[in-house]
């Protein structure tokens, strides 16, 4: 295993992290297959993994909820008195928290299902911009200074789907940010806060953990015709993972790269990948830039994210709405993107708020039928999140 020193913590990371959103399950997302699991989580420390990243809501029956991943993971570390191996990040549900009691609340019951006395990275899960200017209106800040001293938490960050603007803002408003989660891949490179954020992250020697590297699993299942024929021109043969995986750890700006594993052939793998160092020639690293442009090429319309249609008189948030369809019409799967569309989009925000209003179509600088569109961002998404 290769170890990187994330940021300015000190801590020394195995490149490849652990990630228990996707652990093996039976018949529904809380029923996690624990020995199946348990199997993973010793294979992957063994071979030297030593940061498991867990949250709240991983593995409940809805996206928000309590979920048993958490609990998992502490029994797991607690029976095979393995806690001081690893590095637990976790994360605080920053949408639930409505009193500033809430914050410590939640806390005291991750660590009692982590069954530890202090997690090492305790992340503001997931913030949009609302999130954030909610929790800091309920003093959030002081919260987490509370938490330091108190050794309950070692080092803070947050994870964020966010714009880069935003998130330099909200790294520019607490200087004791440690380490930052955000999705990073080489279809994702201009998407949320991108290369941009990455850079930022490296120039302020923040530790940087990189989310959906595979694109849940899609940049490497049902490759089209037209991308596997581009891989078969490269200088060097790599599996469609190897591809995902090396272009991050390529990267100087990502120290960590969490993989959220369903079996035990798929850490086995992702470990022999995470052990191997990989220069990828210019040559090779062009040819990704063209898998990527050609991955574009089979967006649902031609949406630009300009911004002239909004604000919708409605709320609908047309450009997101709009870029989480292309993606996942891009990928060949709604399961793609419908994690994002339905959390990081407001309920009333989502396409079938829209009212056939038609008052955005003036504005469209690529001249689509905005209402259209959103009809069919509806009929791919759905009005609920089933995609378990």
């Amino acid at each position: 295993m290769i170890y990187n020193k994330l940021g300015k913590t000190g801590l020394e990371v195995s490149r490849l992290g652990f990630g228990t959103m996707r652990l093996p399950t039976f018949n529904s997302n809380d029923e996690i297959n624990t020995e199946e699991a348990s199997k993973m989580l010793e294979y992957g420390i063994e071979k030297g993994i030593n940061l498991i990243d867990t949250a709240y809501p991983y593995h409940s029956k809805t996206l928000e909820g309590s979920g048993n991943s958490e609990s998992f993971v502490g029994e797991f570390l607690a029976e095979n008195n393995l806690r001081d191996e690893v590095y637990i990040s976790t994360k605080s549900p920053s949408w639930a928290i409505e009193s500033e009691d809430d914050f410590e609340m939640y806390l005291d019951e991750q660590l009692e299902k982590l069954q530890t006395d202090y997690i090492d990275i305790y992340l503001l899960h997931s913030l949009t911009v609302p999130d954030w200017y909610k929790v800091k209106d309920l003093n959030v800040l002081d919260f987490l200074d509370d938490c330091l001293s108190s050794g309950k938490v070692k080092h803070v960050g947050f994870s964020s789907h966010i714009e880069v603007d935003y998130l330099i803002e909200i790294i520019d408003e607490y200087p004791k940010w440690e380490v930052v989660l955000t999705q990073m891949n080489y279809l994702d490179e201009y998407y949320q806060s991108g290369i941009m954020g990455l850079e930022y992250l490296k120039e302020m020697n923040i530790g940087s953990m990189i989310m959906e590297p595979l694109r849940g699993g899609r940049l490497v299942q049902n490759i089209p015709g037209e991308i596997n024929d581009l891989w078969n021109m490269a200088e060097v043969k790599r599996t469609p993972v190897e591809w995902a995986l090396q272009y991050l750890w390529n990267r100087d700006d990502v120290d960590c790269v969490l993989s959220g594993m369903t079996s035990l052939e798929q850490v086995k793998q992702n470990i022999e990948i995470a052990s191997t160092i990989d220069k990828i020639s210019e040559y090779d690293r062009e040819l990704i830039r063209e898998v990527a442009r050609t991955y574009r090429g089979f967006i649902g319309n031609r949406c630009t994210r300009c911004g002239y249609c909004m604000p919708c008189p409605q709320g609908v948030d047309i450009i997101n709405c709009l870029t989480e369809y292309n993606i996942a019409h891009m990928l060949g799967d709604p399961k793609a993107s419908a994690m994002q569309y339905f959390t990081l989009i407001d309920d009333d925000s989502r396409a079938d708020s829209c009212v056939q209003c038609m008052e955005c179509i003036p504005f469209c600088t690529q001249m689509l039928n905005i209402p259209e569109e959103l009809q069919k961002v509806y009929e791919y998404f759905g009005s609920e999140f089933d995609h378990f």
